[in-house]
């Protein structure tokens, strides 16, 4: 089931990402091409229960006949269908959520198992931003989140008549890469802040630092819709802007793997479960904050000693938790099973103290 649950990580927007790299690889002449190829908003990768996933960020895809529709795709559809006489412990009906890619892999694989159960889920990917958009109109049952829920989207909740729990479902570590072309080693925050900020003027890793090659640097970073977008904003830029120049931005995780690994010079960030699915193809940097220089992992995210780790979160409307399937879903997501779909698409497991108080919301 590994390799089933990681290798749909692989498969998505894969045309794009081909198309990102030849933008990237090009020289300054092809600055507009590479715009062109620029995902800012992406649509929403929208998997089912059965796992299958396709790609619309900016380029079309052929879906299979078996693919779930987008949870956006109607606005009069209601995000939830009332179970239908549900017995022996099946459940039946249908959720959609939408929301961060990063949290996506979690829910991904828990739809795969709840399907046996009888239950349908239509999981999007659009950004952390995007799905509360699209949660605080009332289009969806639940909303993944890789950053809190910020007061402006509670704002917009509140005023649509849209209460919610909020439900802690893992931890995580941002990662920072480049290509195995371009080794870099470590990076402190004001160096990441140096290169990424507005107003940078690094063209090559040794404008960074001068013992740092002179490769000429490509940029990836997540979409501005993108929960792992703010993180970095607030975390490293001090709730500063990004730079617009020889920046290449995607709401889709896999995107960014292929360009970062397909161009010398790529650098970029996102969650390090992607990381550790193309670690292969991808040089792993240090991040150093106050202290040592630290590699994200398992370890170090739980314990906070590396500077960028963060919590997942999951947002659930209260009229969907009202009903069954929605309550299940979540059960199976803070139980065991969830939990160990969680380590196994490589994020970090809560401590089980954790885990009781967000059960304890069920009133498991």
């Amino acid at each position: 089931m590994l390799t089933t649950r990681k290798g749909t990580l692989r498969i998505t927007a894969v045309a794009l990402g081909l198309s990102l790299v030849l933008a990237a690889c090009g020289g300054d002449d092809d600055d507009n091409d590479a715009a062109s190829a620029t995902t800012t908003g992406a649509a929403p990768t929208t998997a089912s229960a059965t796992g299958d996933a396709s790609a619309t960020a900016g380029a079309s895809a052929s879906a299979s006949p078996t693919d779930s529709a987008s949870p956006a795709a109607s606005d009069t559809a209601s995000p939830s269908e009332s179970a239908s006489a549900a017995t022996g412990g099946e459940l039946s009906g249908t959720l959609s959520g939408d929301g961060s890619s990063t949290v996506f892999p979690i829910m991904e694989g828990v739809a795969e198992d709840l399907k046996g159960k009888g239950l349908t889920i239509n999981v999007g990917q659009s950004g952390t931003g995007g799905g509360f958009e699209k949660f605080c109109a009332g289009q969806t049952d639940f909303s993944n989140a890789s950053r809190a829920i910020k007061d402006e989207e509670k704002a917009a909740c509140e005023k649509a008549g849209v209460e919610y729990e909020e439900f802690q479902v893992a931890s995580d570590g941002l990662a920072i890469v480049s290509s195995k072309e371009t080794a870099i080693d470590c990076l402190s925050i004001d160096e990441l802040k140096k290169t990424f900020g507005t107003g940078s003027t690094v063209k090559k890793a040794s404008d960074i630092r001068a013992d740092l090659p002179a490769d000429n640097l490509k940029l990836f970073t997540p979409g501005a819709d993108s929960g792992t977008y703010d993180f970095f904003a607030e975390e490293v830029l001090d709730k500063g802007k990004f730079r617009a120049d020889d920046v290449t931005t995607s709401e889709d995780d896999n995107v960014l793997v292929t360009g970062i690994s397909g161009t010398k010079g790529g650098l970029g960030f996102f969650g390090f479960a992607y990381f550790q699915e193309n670690e292969a193809k991808l040089n792993l940097i240090g991040v150093k904050g106050d202290g040592e220089c630290v590699k994200p992992s398992a370890e170090t995210v739980l314990d906070g000693s590396y500077p960028l780790s963060r919590p997942l979160f999951i947002y659930v409307k209260k009229e969907s938790l009202a009903k069954p399937e929605a309550k299940e879903m979540m059960k199976y997501v803070l139980g065991d099973e969830g939990r160990s779909i969680t380590t196994e698409v490589g994020y970090v497991e809560l401590e089980d103290k954790d885990y009781a108080e967000q059960l304890a919301k069920l009133g498991a």
